[in-house]
């Protein structure tokens, strides 16, 4: 484990130097990652005014989004085509270690080039986030940012079988906006919806740190999503490891 731990840190450390020389492009990614949820704070903020929950969500929601992000279709599936996977076969390490660190080093510097825009955003709406509720949804924004890239690692392996994997990929994308909490909070949908929802595994992703920083979620609610969360890692985890070993007899590669 201590020797899983030292690679994972070293695959980040790396990832994350190589990572400062093409800042200009990471940067564009944040922008780009930043637009949904400030769409959603101007236009639920302007549906319900003097509503500060609905402000605090969606700040928060911003920076669960740059925390969680991840780009598995362009690392995973494309050394799946160029056939780069195979150099990753041949090390002495697992090969998920690699893209993991990443997918960490990514979400590094898309939180440190995104804290401005944080703060601008949490500065024109007005929030006042409360020290313990952000206690509270760390756990909860840590699990979710494993479902997220264990989510997408899992679609971007679809690459081992067709060659529209980004197209996967940017499908899953699409269920997370929509059931995740982007599109709008799920604590608005009427109650069959807003409990499928919150039983699906794209809420729990995104939505749920969210709805516990900015205090909508508590007491038996609280307890309750934190199972379904942990539930679908799980779920998630086996899943993928599933696909991993069935695309894996599929993979060939050419080279001299």
């Amino acid at each position: 484990m201590s020797r899983m731990v030292r690679l994972v840190g070293l695959a980040i450390w790396r990832s994350t130097l190589t990572q400062w020389s093409w800042r200009s492009s990471v940067i564009t990614w944040v922008i780009g990652q930043a637009v949904t949820p400030v769409l959603g704070l101007f236009i639920w903020s302007a549906a319900l005014p003097g509503d500060s929950a609905v402000s605090t969500y969606y700040v928060v929601l911003l920076a669960v989004q740059l925390v969680t992000v991840s780009y598995e279709h362009h690392t995973l599936s494309n050394g799946i085509y160029d056939g780069g996977l195979g150099d990753y076969l041949v090390q002495p390490q697992p090969v998920v270690i690699d893209y993991l660190g990443t997918n960490i080093g990514l979400r590094f510097w898309h939180l440190i080039f995104g804290i401005p825009l944080i703060v601008v955003a949490g500065a024109v709406a007005g929030v006042r986030l409360d020290p313990v509720g952000i206690a509270v949804a760390l756990p909860a924004l840590l699990v979710a940012a494993a479902l997220r890239f264990l989510f997408t690692y899992a679609l971007a392996l679809s690459a081992l079988w067709t060659e529209r994997a980004h197209g996967v990929v940017g499908l899953g994308e699409t269920l997370i906006f929509l059931l995740g909490g982007t599109a709008a909070p799920l604590g608005f949908l009427p109650e069959p919806f807003r409990v499928v929802g919150q039983a699906l595994p794209f809420w729990s992703m995104l939505g749920m740190p969210a709805e516990i920083a900015a205090g909508t979620l508590r007491g038996a609610e609280l307890v309750q999503a934190y199972g379904v969360q942990l539930g679908w890692l799980i779920a998630l985890a086996g899943l993928t490891v599933a696909v991993w070993r069935s695309g894996l007899r599929r993979f060939t590669a050419v080279g001299a």
